[in-house]
C-alpha cells in the first residue's frame, strides 16, 4: 500500500522505524539483506532521527546503502533533528536540551546526508517542539535545504496543532506530516484536536510506537489488561493469530490515513504489520478498542 502524502511524495503505508537499529546486532551485509526483504514486502520507508543509538543508527544504516547503491532510489528516508542529547561524543555539553537555530538545522542535515551516504533526504522532521523556538528561523533552513537539494520534504514530530500551523505560516512548502505517537492506548492526538486537524488538512500522520510497546503486551494496570483482552477478542472475530495485527489494522482502517512506524528488528513482525493492511475492521469492533482504552461507554 502507498500513500500519498503530497503531489510529489508517497510513502509506504508500513515505516520501517531504525530507532533500535544497533541492538539488532546486525553486519552491515545482514542489514543490507534485512533492507531487501523489507522491500519485498513493500515497505520502502524508513524512520531515523539524528540521536538514534547515541548518534549511530543513521551510519550503520548508510554503510549498509554503501554496498549497494542502487538500492538508494527504491528507498524513502525520513530522518529528524532539534534535540541536544547528553553524550560522550559531545562532551561540551552539560545538559540536553533543543537547538532549531538555522545553524544547526543546516549543520543537522549535512551530518544526515554524510551518515547516511546519500545526496538527499527524503523528509526532514523537527523532532519534538521546543518553548524556545523561531518558526521564521527554521523555515529559513528549510527553503535553503530545499533549494540545494538535499531535502525533499519537511514536516514536524510530536507538535499540537498551533505548533504546526505557526510553523507552517511562515513556510511556503506545504509540510507534510507530523510524527506522533498513537496506538488504542495512547489516545492523546485524538484529545489534543490533532486527529481532527490532520482529517481537515489533509495531512497523513506518522504513529510511533502503535503497539505500547509492554503497555499492552505486558499489562501492569487494569487499561492494559482491558485492551489485551479486547484485542484478543477482536482478533478472534477477525480469525487472527496476533493481536499486534489487530492493533495495527485499527491505525490502517482511520480514515486519517496513519502510517505505523514498526521498529522491529524482526522481518515477522514487519510482515504481520503489511498483512494488516488488508484487514477489513468494522466500526463495532474499532469502538470496542476504542472503550477497552478509555474505560467507558462513549456518551
Amino acid at each position: 500500500m502507498r500513500i500519498k502524502l503530497s503531489e510529489e511524495l508517497e510513502l509506504s503505508g508500513i515505516i520501517h522505524g531504525q530507532m533500535r537499529l544497533l541492538e539488532w546486532n546486525l553486519s552491515d551485509q545482514e542489514l543490507l539483506s534485512f533492507i531487501g526483504q523489507c522491500l519485498d514486502l513493500g515497505v520502502t520507508s524508513f524512520d531515523h532521527a539524528d540521536i538514534y543509538g547515541d548518534y549511530g543508527c543513521e551510519k550503520k544504516f548508510g554503510d549498509a546503502l554503501k554496498l549497494d547503491s542502487s538500492l538508494r532510489d527504491k528507498i524513502e528516508i525520513i530522518t529528524k533533528c532539534g534535540i541536544k542529547k547528553l553524550s560522550d561524543k559531545f562532551p561540551q555539553r552539560s545538559i540536553g536540551y533543543y537547538d532549531y537555530s538555522y545553524e544547526h538545522i543546516i549543520q543537522s542535515a549535512e551530518c544526515s546526508l554524510k551518515n547516511l551516504s546519500t545526496d538527499h533526504i527524503d523528509v526532514f522532521l523537527l523532532h519534538r517542539p521546543a518553548p524556545f523556538f523561531d518558526p521564521a528561523e527554521a523555515a529559513k533552513a528549510f527553503d535553503d535545504l530545499h533549494r540545494s537539494g538535499k531535502v525533499k520534504h519537511f514536516g514536524v514530530s510530536n507538535f499540537t496543532p498551533m505548533q504546526f500551523e505557526s510553523l507552517q505560516s511562515h513556510f511556503d512548502q506545504k509540510l507534510v506530516t507530523n510524527q506522533v505517537e498513537i496506538s488504542p492506548y495512547n489516545l492523546e492526538h485524538f484529545d489534543n484536536g490533532n486527529i481532527d486537524f490532520f482529517l481537515k488538512e489533509g495531512i497523513k500522520p506518522m504513529a510511533w510506537s502503535p503497539l505500547a510497546g509492554g503497555a499492552i503486551f505486558n499489562p501492569k494496570e487494569d487499561k492494559g489488561h482491558r485492551l489485551a483482552k479486547t484485542l484478543r477478542e477482536v482478533a478472534e472475530e477477525l480469525d487472527l493469530e496476533h493481536i499486534d495485527s489487530v492493533i495495527y489494522a485499527w491505525l490502517l482502517n482511520h480514515p486519517a490515513q496513519i502510517l505505523p512506524i514498526v521498529g522491529s528488528g524482526k522481518i515477522e513482525r514487519i510482515k504481520s504489520a503489511v498483512e494488516a493492511e488488508k484487514i477489513e475492521m468494522n466500526l463495532e469492533q474499532w469502538y470496542k478498542i476504542w472503550i477497552a482504552s478509555t474505560g467507558k461507554r462513549v456518551p
